[in-house]
């Protein structure tokens, strides 16, 4: 009998076999002496196992079941882990959005999910009553204390459903997994309806594309990816950090954590990364770094590959929300095309994940409903980024017009039909067959001389001293856009002419065409909350008008 089509299918399985093994380690109470945290809460397999079953039969009881799309807002926790797999194996259909976005917009995401039951921690729940969340939501379940909302506890859950048995429903790929809301860097966050099958193929994309076997130690800093550890037979040290705030990790916690449970890979977004690499302690138990959620800069990919073992691998996949992963590089690749990114190629991100299908079309900012439509660009020309795959998604939810700008219907040869996912990406192919990443579609600046891409221009000007980052934006109408690079300059750095000067010089050796002539400096720049690292472009075009018409 085959195995139904789940995420959490493999749960049972690596509980025979490993039962033993730790699967989740959580930081718990503070150590002694040094403050480090213990790490003295852990799940094994077999627990894993039984209590989720517990769980996903206590929730069944109270009505939480296959298809009850159900908010969770718990922190990392054994309890996080253990309710998002009594979910998947009761066919729910869990809601996730990021806590520290904009709350306007978290209201908008809540009531676009329609969720029927809220689930979590008391202070979520404060939220919701106070913030008006989620009032389609009737079955309530608190995770620590329960004030005076009504609903449940999750614990009290987990013991009714102790004697519950095995639970696993008999879920197809095509039901809906789970609805996870995108980081909003863009716009208003939007829910991605995964399907089983999407996430039993980011397993199996992830293990081949990376190597991972079971019994290594992962130390995930994005806690939803955690997730994907148990299904691959790993362990997962959750670090003891604020996950909405990578770039503030304190990396002697992160070390402590990687030396003590003998961590042989991490993830983290390229903030974490740079946190690393400034910190400058070698890792030499650590065999695979993975980093996604924006590129890596060059130089953050040297710095930490240098406190790596030599054998050791980092992996930066390319992809989105609604499909990882499409693409990989290597840093050994990355620090080969590391001098073409800083003259003006944009980054590498490698090969594409077989058997994704990706393709470069024309740039339209119109909806394409059918393959039919597009139009297909020859290696090296500059367009759209669409990929279709297993692991591509088909829909928003309950954002229709979102769904039609962003997926095309190609029907096949056989007569069968497949969605391609507008990636929002612009690059192109080289003649190597590597995929090359230019930038965000919307973030283009559209000149009366032509277009300029953001990942092909703020890298030349990365590499000046005293500058630690820099954002392309437009000023006025499409078409007629007037260039201007923002700067943050590093910490001690201030502004001077001889910066400016700097400045000039890079633009007029890398990109004399692009006739940049306005050089804003800015204190901070904003950045996503999720991954701490896709730049605020939108943002900062306001600013940069502003402070244009102050000039003027």
């Amino acid at each position: 009998m085959n195995r139904p089509c789940n995420i959490a299918a493999r749960l049972p399985e690596l509980a025979r076999q490993r039962p033993d093994q730790i699967a989740i380690r959580c930081p718990g109470r503070r150590g002694p002496g040094n403050g480090m945290a213990a790490y003295d809460v852990t799940l094994d397999y077999r627990q894993l196992d039984a209590r989720s079953d517990a769980m996903a039969a206590g929730l069944a009881a109270y009505g939480i079941g296959r298809g009850v799309r159900t908010v969770v807002m718990v922190r990392p926790s054994p309890a996080f882990f253990l309710l998002m797999f009594a979910l998947f194996k009761l066919g729910a259909v869990p809601v996730l959005v990021d806590p520290g976005i904009d709350k306007r917009a978290l209201r908008q995401c809540l009531d676009e999910a329609q969720p029927d039951a809220f689930i979590g921690i008391p202070l979520a729940h404060v939220a919701r009553i106070a913030l008006r969340w989620a009032p389609s939501a009737r079955r309530l379940v608190t995770v620590g204390r329960r004030l005076g909302w009504g609903g449940t506890t999750l614990d009290a859950l987990e013991r009714q459903g102790a004697n519950g048995g095995a639970m696993l429903a008999d879920t197809d790929g095509d039901d809906m997994a789970a609805i996870l809301f995108t980081s909003g860097s863009t716009g208003v966050p939007k829910g991605v309806v995964y399907r089983h099958r999407h996430f039993v193929g980011q397993i199996e994309l992830l293990g081949s594309a990376f190597g991972m076997q079971p019994g290594g130690v992962d130390l995930p800093t994005f806690p939803p990816f955690a997730l994907f550890d148990p299904a691959l037979g790993l362990t997962s040290v959750i670090p003891d950090m604020d996950p909405t705030r990578p770039a503030k990790a304190d990396p002697a916690r992160l070390h402590d954590a990687i030396s003590r449970f003998g961590v042989t890979q991490l993830f983290g977004s390229p903030a974490l990364i740079r946190v690393l690499a400034d910190h400058g302690r070698p890792l030499p138990g650590v065999t695979r770094v993975t980093s996604a959620g924006a590129p890596v800069p060059p130089d953050v990919v040297a710095r930490l590959r240098r406190l790596l073992p030599e054998q050791a691998q980092f992996w930066t996949p390319y992809g989105a929300t609604e499909c990882l992963p499409v693409a990989v590089v290597e840093g050994r690749e990355l620090e080969r095309t590391r001098a073409a990114t800083e003259s003006g190629a944009g980054t590498c991100v490698g090969q594409v994940v077989a058997p994704n299908l990706v393709r470069i079309i024309a740039i339209d900012d119109a909806p394409l409903p059918q393959w039919s439509q597009v139009r297909e660009l020859a290696v090296g020309e500059v367009g759209e980024i669409t990929v279709a795959g297993p692991t591509t998604t088909d829909s928003y939810f309950n954002r229709p017009q979102a769904t039609a700008a962003a997926k095309i219907s190609e029907t096949l040869a056989d007569g069968s039909t497949r969605v391609v996912h507008r990636m929002g990406d612009v690059g192109y192919f080289d003649a190597q067959g590597r995929l090359w990443f230019c930038g965000r579609k919307t973030q283009r600046v559209e000149t009366a001389q032509g277009a300029l891409y953001t990942e092909q221009v703020e890298p030349v000007f990365n590499t000046v001293a005293g500058v630690a980052r820099t954002a392309l934006v437009g000023v006025g109408p499409a078409g007629a856009q007037l260039p201007v690079l923002c700067v943050e300059l590093q910490r001690e750095q201030s502004d001077s002419p001889a910066l400016r000067t700097a400045l000039l010089a890079r633009a007029a050796a890398e990109l004399p065409d692009a006739r940049i002539a306005h050089y804003l400096v800015h204190p901070g720049f904003p950045v996503d909350i999720r991954h701490n690292a896709k730049i605020g472009r939108e943002k900062l075009a306001a600013w940069a008008t502003t402070e244009l018409e102050k000039q003027a």
